[in-house]
């Protein structure tokens, strides 16, 4: 941890010292939890959880469940269950009531495939530089994963026992289909709430400084659809007006020009008066602006035209990949599109579709919506006690850093057990700068300096709302 943050922990356990011994004892440094959370996080790594014929994650689930029982979960409590190529973990930390709906802790130990030629390091070996772990899965998300296995097993250490079940979730392919998701949220449709370690976060400035906290209560839908054109096609020394890769060109330009309705509701009105105060003047005022009134068109223009901040102001829709002809020296005979939307809660996916169908423009064209297990789900509401849990657990390493509920532009494991009605929210304890996110990409890096205050976090946030 840099030397900067001590005296805030210094002070943060001062404060503390008036809760109790128990609090301060979790919030005091935890050297064998952290030294352990590093080492499960290095060997996570090394595992090529993604999908496919050679897909690692059932080793890695086999390598958690070890951790797990050797730190003082029984056997029986830790089970691994194979799906498909992949599998997903479910281990138990026994409370005192087990009439008590459990608590839920989730993630994933899938990762986004990663091409060792196009990094600047082996993806699958983790590399420890000027404060920073490298690797796939640093950030998206076996930096998470680690904290909270290390944090549960420092809390077995410490013999502390909750009231209520604690359960930890993890999934193995929330990064594709979601099919161990929806496999846990129907084996758990009656847990008490869900903490996603895999959303949520926080925000540091350019210059390392903590900004905000963000409560995730709610994300975006995620939709694909296909563009299709079709012509009889033809040689290519006599062409046409007739050709599907320009109708499907056109259709794409309408729609990379089109800007759907936007919205604004609770949590993103709330997010974006907290933000604010935080960003740059005419970005603030922006925020501010769109907040009183989402028709405001300057606020509108401001907000949309900055990629941080365009996914919380409505449906964004993007082609993300194109394909056309079948020869050289001929006329296409099919061009198609897909097209990625990121959708605003309360607005479904055939909506969208009919929306693209009527900014295309173009009667030839066939849409078809992918159906990759994906679903809508509500906002979950801003609960009193989550928010205070979540103060007490920040305050230790960084007091007094605004918390502010927002919405997730992407879809997590959260959402398939939103839609079963467990109220779910994400809490990751990560703080990185923007300049510094490289989930899904390349040299994807994390700052080691979250791991001390990462782990006394979630066991303040475990203790706390499981009893």
């Amino acid at each position: 941890m840099p030397d900067n943050r001590l005296p805030l922990r210094t002070r943060a356990l001062i404060g503390l010292c008036a809760v109790g011994l128990s609090t301060a004892a979790i919030a005091a440094p935890n050297p064998v939890a952290e030294a352990q959370a590093l080492e499960i996080l290095k060997r996570a790594i090394t595992f090529r959880s993604v999908e496919g014929p050679e897909n690692q994650t059932p080793q890695l689930a086999a390598y958690f469940k070890e951790m797990l029982v050797a730190g003082g979960f029984a056997p029986e409590d830790v089970t691994i269950t194979p799906v498909d190529d992949t599998a997903f973990l479910v281990a138990r930390y026994r409370g005192s009531d087990p009439k008590l709906k459990p608590l839920l802790m989730s993630g994933h130990m899938d990762v986004v495939e990663a091409k060792p030629a196009d990094w600047q390091r082996d993806p699958f070996t983790p590399v420890i530089e000027n404060g920073y772990i490298y690797g796939r899965g640093a950030t998206d998300m076996k930096f998470d994963a680690a904290l909270m296995i290390a944090s549960l097993i420092d809390l077995k250490r410490q013999h502390f026992t909750p009231k209520r079940d604690v359960i930890l979730v993890l999934s193995g392919d929330e990064e594709t289909i979601m099919k161990t998701t929806q496999m846990l949220a129907a084996k758990f449709p009656d847990a008490y709430m869900l903490l996603n370690g895999d959303s949520g976060g926080g925000s540091l400035s350019e210059d390392g400084k903590p900004q905000y906290f963000a409560l995730e209560g709610a994300e975006k839908a995620y939709g694909d659809y296909t563009l299709t054109f079709t012509n009889p096609g033809g040689h290519s020394s006599a062409p046409r007006k007739e050709n599907a890769i320009y109708e499907l060109a056109a259709a794409l330009t309408r729609i990379g020009e089109h800007q759907f309705t936007p919205q604004l509701n609770e949590i993103t009105k709330a997010y974006f008066l907290g933000v604010a105060a935080q960003t740059e003047a005419r970005t603030g005022a922006a925020m501010r602006a769109f907040a009183a009134d989402p028709t405001n068109k300057e606020a509108i223009a401001t907000l949309a035209a900055d990629p941080a901040h365009v996914g919380q102001i409505g449906t964004t829709c993007v082609a993300t990949m194109v394909n056309a002809g079948h020869a050289r020296n001929a006329l296409p005979q099919r061009a198609s599109a897909n097209i990625n939307c990121r959708i605003f809660p309360g607005t479904s996916f055939q909506q969208v579709q009919d929306e693209l169908v009527r900014v295309a423009a173009d009667p030839k064209m066939q849409i078809s919506f992918i159906d990759t297990g994906t679903t809508a789900s509500p906002p979950s509401p801003m609960r009193a006690d989550v928010t205070a849990a979540v103060r007490e657990a920040l305050d230790i390493g960084y007091p007094n850093v605004p918390i502010i509920p927002s919405m997730a532009s992407g879809a997590s494991d959260s959402m398939w057990f939103r839609v079963r009605g467990v109220p779910s929210y994400g809490v990751a304890p990560v703080f990185i700068k923007d300049s510094d996110d490289f989930s899904h990409g390349l040299n994807e890096r994390t700052p080691l300096a979250n791991i001390a205050p990462g782990v006394a976090y979630w066991k303040v946030l475990i203790r706390r709302l499981s009893n």
